[in-house]
């Protein structure tokens, strides 16, 4: 029996070197980290319990019977960040270039299986070349199936994705599956079809990095949600998004404890200045609001005329969609429209409560606007707050302008309780505009026009440039002052955390897509 044992250990021992010692060199060469080593650093100490390291390929063309490596290219498992379930399949560059292949595809759909089975996040540490060449179109049923697991998984269990290398072809369309996308500077790239291809096709000189890098997806097209300077920083970044999250559907994200004390903050009365026109940072109010030093923003470098991200209130987790006037005045446009309403969506499905901050002008105009469907993107924003059943808030700070006054989080489309601060400017448009309009003839007529337009456009702003009209109507809850505003929230929050909404009975809307 102990040589039984003795060849066991011996198994074991060879299943951890995955493509061996010189390769796993190169990897560190290279800025990067093995995939044992990734797991290592994400999951608590001594908790990893790996699934399927015995497994091989199973292909023995193109000179694959000549090899053997065991795990085929991919570890996978489960463990605990700071002591919560979770499960992880970290892709081995090492082996055959990480590339998917049956066997190594099965082992990652049996991670996903379990996670649904049992219900806990799944993280993907993704590191290959692509589907291995040599097992043909194996590889790419490898690639539906987690797809298809990808899918189903949405909204039951959350879903992340760190790339940690290439990521080309139809690999990546399991991380766009994923609700958030990690990337590390410079060691990292996503793109369906590579330099060579885009050369070939359209003539375009472009590397990897200038095509499908962390920084472009970050800020160009907002594929990524978070990148990291290395792969240390990346893996931190995932334990710290962990901690505003449940485990599925079902749960709540986890409280931290909290002793309330004094909750004012007289800061908030100074941040909107007198001069409606003039700009400031929507985030030093969102950082007054909010539990000090807990807010983690999600997509800081793309569409920045909004903000969004994760943060704690009173200890507790909530999600914070939020107008930003530094940038672009805070207008809503095709992609913060996008990058607000996939947040919107993320925070429903997993018992999130959603704070919205408003200050918005209204929507950007512009051929290349409304040519790019300024209208169904917009639309898909005002879906998603509309179709969510969280505790939704809203706190006017000062312009809430025409559709966009709507779309973001009012009280007609189910916010729960709307406050608005005594600068909030509720109206179609703004008072010069409106007064333009309005009294267009009578300007026209004028001995000095440009002194009738100044007369009209206070008269316009004295009615309608202040929240009291709407708290009137009731489609403001309450005009606050700006320092009572945590105060307000939490205790709002609080008498929300019993809400229960039921749907009208469908199999699902059809969200304007």
């Amino acid at each position: 029996m102990s040589e039984k044992f003795n060849e066991l250990r011996k198994i074991q021992a060879e299943s951890k070197l995955g493509g061996g010692e010189k390769r796993i060199a190169a990897q560190h060469e290279k800025g990067k980290l093995t995939a044992r080593e990734r797991i290592e650093l994400l999951l608590d100490k001594g908790s990893f319990e790996e699934i399927g390291a015995l497994v091989t390929h199973r292909s023995n063309l193109f000179g694959l019977d000549k090899m053997k490596f065991y795990g085929d290219g991919v570890v996978t498992g489960y463990g605990t960040v700071n002591g919560r379930l979770i499960y992880v399949f970290a892709q081995d560059f090492t082996v055959l270039g990480g590339s998917l292949a049956e066997a190594h595809a099965e082992k990652i759909c049996r991670i996903m299986d379990l996670a649904m089975d049992n219900g806990a996040p799944v993280i993907g540490l993704n590191d290959s070349g692509g589907a291995r060449i040599q097992e043909g179109v194996v590889s790419l049923g490898g690639y539906a199936d987690i797809f298809y697991r990808n899918t189903q998984a949405s909204g039951v269990v959350p879903q992340i994705s760190a790339i940690m290398g290439p990521c080309a072809g139809g690999a990546v369309y399991s991380p766009a599956l994923t609700d958030f996308i990690m990337m590390v500077e410079n060691t990292s790239y996503m793109f369906v079809t590579g330099p060579n291809v885009v050369k070939t096709v359209t003539h375009e000189e472009v590397t990897s990095e200038e095509l499908g890098g962390a920084s472009a997806h970050a800020s160009k097209s907002g594929v990524t949600h978070f990148t990291y300077q290395n792969e240390v920083a990346c893996i931190e970044g995932i334990k710290t998004l962990l901690s505003y999250v449940p485990q599925n559907c079902e749960e709540d994200a986890p409280a931290l404890p909290y002793e309330g004390g004094d909750e004012s903050r007289p800061k908030l009365n100074d941040i909107v200045p007198d001069n409606s026109n003039q700009p400031y940072d929507m985030r030093e109010v969102i950082s007054e609001v909010v539990d000090e030093g807990t807010f983690n923003e999600v997509h800081r470098d793309f569409a920045e005329n909004i903000v969004v991200g994760f943060a704690r209130l009173g200890g507790k987790s909530i999600g914070v969609v939020a107008n930003q006037p530094a940038f672009l005045a805070g207008v809503l446009d095709i992609k913060s429209s996008q990058k607000g309403a996939r947040f919107v969506r993320f925070c429903d499905s997993f018992n999130i409560p959603l704070l919205v901050f408003e200050d918005v002008p209204g929507f950007l105009p512009g051929t290349d606007q409304e040519w790019n469907a300024i209208i169904t993107n917009g639309a898909k924003l005002l879906y998603a707050f509309s179709e969510a059943t969280v505790p939704r808030i809203t706190v006017i700070t000062r312009k809430a302008y025409g559709g966009a006054y709507d779309v973001m989080n009012s009280k007609h489309i189910g916010a729960d309780m709307n406050f608005a601060w005594p600068s909030a400017e509720i109206a179609v448009m703004g008072a010069k505009g409106a007064a333009e309009i309005i009294f267009r003839k009578e300007i026209a007529n004028a001995e000095d026009p440009e002194a009738k337009l100044a007369e009209k456009e206070k008269e316009y702003a004295d009615n309608f440039a202040n929240p009291y009209r709407a708290a009137a109507r009731g489609y403001v809850d309450e005009v606050i002052i700006p320092e009572q505003t945590r105060e307000k929230l939490i205790k709002a929050f609080k008498m929300l955390e019993n809400k229960a909404v039921k749907l009208p009975k469908k199999k699902h809307g059809n969200i304007p897509l």
